[in-house]
């Protein structure tokens, strides 16, 4: 394929240096994913290389372009995002979703979207009464959540929060653990209060949980209780049984919305127990008023190297679970020969 050199004019110091990025890293991301060279003299930046991939290129520079105006700076992992994006063929929009700001943290970062994944679960969550945002670690499904609950009990849009999680025994036994019921069910809480704390500030959660406006507890606490104008977060939902997921979706009353995150690749359930968030999926699909936002590697914002581990296990499963499949229906293709074999004798 004929070679071509498309140029595009960068007016500012100020966009060009966080444009190439520390060691020029972020266009040698952009030159080993498109296949191209790219090279600037004076305010000129050119890029050379196959017809399309000059293009992909170039619109992943507009979009860097877009964000540094915003932020004055982008990320390595923010390069990442948008050339994956790119390739794709999906246009992320991201300069936008910079705008849609949740809240700030007590330091005063702003929270907001960083993948597209993230944008449509935080859109969900502001029109629908029941959102499910179920995928991977490090994808923001509750720190997300929690923000935006945090900012309605602020807003005034609810009176209380209500956070919490299913207690289950990951190996140890809460009878085993040191302290009062509360001191056992603590450790499972502990992402949660992180959370409040660094959006709320400790003072503010103290205080709001002495006036009962917060409650932070295991799902168990849930039953029999009628749950009204509150945000209610069930956090790591994969481990609900069907009757728990049940209890806990028909507790919410007038005025609350409810927000579900799990990961259904880690179910800590005991052996034959099935997943209530699996359910729920299969079950609740469809139904006005409930959505389910799917994350999937793409939205990790951890560590780069944790997209690429989910996606590693992802790969492995389909592989494996494809051997497991043939293994099964060979399985039972042979057994009825040996049950014939055995009546005949």
């Amino acid at each position: 394929m004929e070679k071509v050199k498309r140029e595009i004019l960068i007016d500012s110091a100020d966009v060009l240096t966080p444009l190439f990025g520390k060691y020029d890293s972020n266009v040698k991301q952009i030159e080993k994913s498109f296949g191209v060279h790219i090279n600037v003299r004076d305010s000129k930046l050119t890029v050379t290389g196959e017809a399309p991939g000059v293009e992909g290129a170039l619109a992943v520079i507009g979009d860097m372009v877009g964000v540094i105006k915003k932020d004055k700076d982008i990320s390595a992992d923010t390069t990442h995002y948008l050339i994956e994006m790119r390739m794709k063929g999906i246009n992320s929009q991201y300069a936008e979703m910079m705008d849609d700001i949740i809240c700030f943290t007590t330091r005063g970062k702003p929270i907001k979207a960083k993948t597209l994944g993230q944008h449509r679960y935080i859109d969900a969550i502001r029109h629908k009464d029941i959102v499910f945002g179920i995928g991977p670690a490090g994808t923001g499904k509750t720190y997300l959540a929690m923000a935006m609950a945090i900012t309605a009990f602020k807003n005034g849009d609810v009176s209380r929060l209500i956070l919490t999680r299913p207690a289950v025994e990951a190996g140890e036994k809460l009878g085993f653990l040191p302290g009062d019921l509360q001191d056992k069910v603590d450790p499972y809480l502990r992402p949660l209060y992180d959370a409040l704390f660094e959006i709320m500030g400790p003072e503010a959660f103290e205080r709001n949980m002495e006036k009962g406006l917060i409650e932070v507890a295991p799902l168990a606490y849930m039953r029999g209780r009628t749950l009204e104008n509150a945000y209610i977060i069930l956090d790591e939902a994969q481990n609900t049984t069907p009757a728990q997921m049940k209890m806990f979706l028909t507790r919410f009353g007038a005025g609350s919305k409810v927000i579900v995150t799990g990961d259904v690749t880690q179910i800590d359930l005991p052996s034959g127990k099935h997943s209530g968030l699996i359910e729920a999926q299969r079950v609740l699909k469809g139904i006005k008023g409930i959505d389910f936002i799917e994350f999937d590697y793409s939205d990790v914002v951890r560590h780069r190297l944790v997209q690429r581990i989910i996606e590693a296990y992802e790969k492995y499963d389909q592989i494996h679970g494809a051997h497991q499949e043939a293994d099964t229906d060979e399985t039972e293709r042979e057994s009825p020969r040996r049950r014939n074999k055995h009546d005949h004798h």
